[in-house]
């Protein structure tokens, strides 16, 4: 059985939990829906929910820790809800958030305005940080990526937009 799907998970206080054809997570941040998988099972006891594959197969065996694992972000984000930093680093390099897109200054000709998803919140504490908010991790992350795209951090001074704890490797210029 898969070593992720051993570990139940543990529901805080004010997260509800419903099974069906989908299964609902429901919690003081927000509702969150997934498919449930038809080789899986889930039991909730006592506010410990446990998984364990429907048959022998890899598959269900698979499927049961991708599960687990889908549902304690499920968990957590509507409990806590999860956040990604970023900084720009460069010289001109601005962020401004304004409603539901953040204006980004990233050193091209025009300034990037990037929209952001229902669900996901962006806040920029300073010019150069940005701080996006929401309570599906996948949402978050990827929009993470794809303001990180705009400008990837290049290896030789190191601007652009990287992650807050992200380090860079400098590469050494060309000696004559």
């Amino acid at each position: 059985m898969s070593r992720v799907a051993n570990n139940p998970i543990q529901l805080p206080k004010g997260v509800e939990i419903t099974f069906g054809e989908m299964i609902t997570v429901k919690g003081p941040l927000g509702t969150l829906v997934q498919k449930a998988p038809a080789n899986v099972k889930v039991n909730l006891e006592s506010d410990v929910i446990t998984f364990a594959p429907a048959d022998g197969s890899i598959q269900a065996n698979a499927m049961a820790g991708t599960l687990r694992a889908l549902l304690n972000n499920m968990v957590t984000g509507v409990s806590k809800g999860f956040e990604k930093k970023l900084n720009l680093v460069g010289v001109g390099y601005r962020a401004q958030a304004q409603g539901d897109s953040v204006n980004l200054s990233l050193g091209f000709s025009h300034p990037v305005v990037h929209k952001m998803p229902d669900g996901v919140k962006v806040e920029t504490p300073t010019q150069t940080e940005i701080v996006i908010k929401g309570i599906d991790r996948q949402k978050v992350g990827q929009v993470a990526a794809d303001v990180r795209g705009y400008r990837p951090p290049e290896p030789y001074k190191g601007k652009g937009v990287r992650y807050a704890n992200e380090v860079v490797v400098l590469k050494e210029t060309k000696k004559k």
